[in-house]
């Protein structure tokens, strides 16, 4: 195995590999196919990603995209005069609104989706034994990265929409 052997060399490799990996995801631009295959910016795109799991409020949608309430009034706004959702009254507080997807809606998220889950090209050309070992290596940076991150994705969520109510 070719282990760094010292701090120099290690944070050499490191920035080796962060930087290819950069390259990897940033020069393969996907956001600018799926802005292209849906005629709309990525953000809109994004929102309708968001929807896929289920309704949400616009407060929660907010929170999801990380802008404020007036640009998210205006993606909700053109994404329903595209047909992609429609916004009701919350049963239990007429103050609020809920933003669904449409048929049109859901078909376009998905097919963002499918945009953004196909591998790149160089990744698709590894060797399989190249492969596994990647998918060994990225296992070990997600088992590592979650070590780090002990809030759940419904604290995650509930922190985003109300920041302190995850203290």
């Amino acid at each position: 195995m070719n282990d760094p052997e010292t701090p120099d060399d290690r944070a050499a490799a490191l920035a080796r590999v962060w930087a290819a990996m950069r390259a990897l995801v940033l020069e393969d631009d996907r956001r600018k196919e799926v802005a292209d295959a849906l005629g709309m910016s990525f953000s809109r795109a994004k929102a309708l990603r968001r929807l896929l799991p289920g309704p949400l409020t616009m407060r929660e949608l907010t929170a999801w995209l990380g802008t404020d309430r007036p640009y998210t009034t205006l993606v909700v706004d053109d994404l329903e005069s595209r047909g992609y959702v429609r916004r009701t009254v919350h049963p239990d507080d007429r103050r609020h609104r809920i933003v669904t997807l449409t048929e049109a809606g859901r078909a376009a998220a998905e097919r963002a989706d499918r945009i953004l889950a196909r591998p790149p090209d160089a990744l698709a050309a590894l060797s399989a034994d190249d492969l596994a070992d990647l998918d060994r290596v990225m296992a070990a940076v997600g088992s590592a990265g979650a070590a780090q991150d002990v809030m759940s994705l419904p604290e995650k969520r509930a922190q985003a929409i109300e920041p302190n109510s995850a203290m």
